[in-house]
């Protein structure tokens, strides 16, 4: 069965894709879930609808325009947290609510029917195309690139930005690059899992792999292996049960996340009692 479906062109650049977009959100998702800003994902993702907008009101590509609002919102997010004594969940709330209320007067004002507003939203594999491939290598190449170049600076901030700042790094500056990064690979994941659901994919992955892993070398490996399992996993049963491609991705990330927590040697430890 699976030969039959790589014979058909949308599934074989639907794989290129995800493969990519698999492992670079699953590699993000390590970060997301060691500082613990879960929330972010659902913030900069959101933005992404007004960001689409943006781009057809201007009459520019909205993968372009896309991205640049995005970047912005998320610099915007981390700028508030840091400099305007906010809280990272009140930030990214006040954020949401706005990008969600400007995408949709944008998409009005537009005057423009968005015919492929549901793949935007929720994923099309039959939307992907060679160019959308070619995006996504180049924004998921550079994360990655960018990712390892600074991974022992992000992974310490990521365990103690204290200990991080007496040590000379730029603490400040990684914040926000990784917040960018996140931004850029949420962009190229839109077509895959859509606008709602890929935020998912940036704290499942981790998750699963925080269930079995004690420390942060099997857990960046696990949780890459989480998200490319999830991603073949999806879709297949996309493709043979002709179902939304991202929502059946996530729904097997979830899936796998409650059978990683059923096995959790974290969760089948149980102190001795008596002390």
């Amino acid at each position: 069965m699976f030969e039959d479906m790589l014979s058909f062109p949308f599934f074989q650049r639907a794989l290129m894709g995800g493969v990519l977009v698999a492992v670079t959100l699953s590699l993000l998702s390590f970060f997301v879930v060691l500082r613990r800003i879960s929330f972010i994902g659902v913030g900069i993702s959101h933005s992404a609808l007004a960001g689409v907008a943006l781009g057809l009101v201007l009459g520019i590509n909205t993968t372009l325009s896309a991205t640049a609002f995005c970047g912005l919102i998320a610099l915007l997010i981390g700028y508030i947290t840091r400099r305007g004594n906010v809280r990272e969940d009140v930030a990214i709330g006040i954020t949401f609510s706005g990008t969600m209320a400007t995408g949709v007067i944008l998409i009005a004002l537009s005057g423009k029917y968005m015919s492929n507003l549901y793949s935007y939203l929720f994923g099309s594999i039959l939307t992907i195309t060679n160019g959308d491939i070619a995006l996504m290598a180049v924004y998921c190449i550079a994360t990655i690139a960018l990712v390892g170049l600074f991974f022992k600076h992000l992974l310490l901030i990521s365990f103690d930005e204290n200990i991080a700042r007496v040590s000379g790094i730029h603490v400040d500056f990684l914040h926000y690059l990784l917040l960018v990064l996140i931004a850029i690979v949420t962009v190229a994941s839109i077509k895959l899992v859509g606008i709602i659901l890929v935020s998912a994919l940036l704290v499942l992955p981790a998750a699963t792999s925080r269930q079995l892993a004690r420390t942060y070398r099997p857990m960046l490996l696990l949780s890459v292996a989480a998200g490319l399992i999830s991603l073949f996993t999806g879709l297949v049963l996309s493709y043979t049960f002709d179902l939304p491609s991202g929502a059946t991705i996530v729904l097997c990330a979830c899936a796998l996340f409650f059978i990683c927590f059923a096995l959790s040697p974290r969760r089948l430890r149980k102190p001795a009692k008596g002390g």
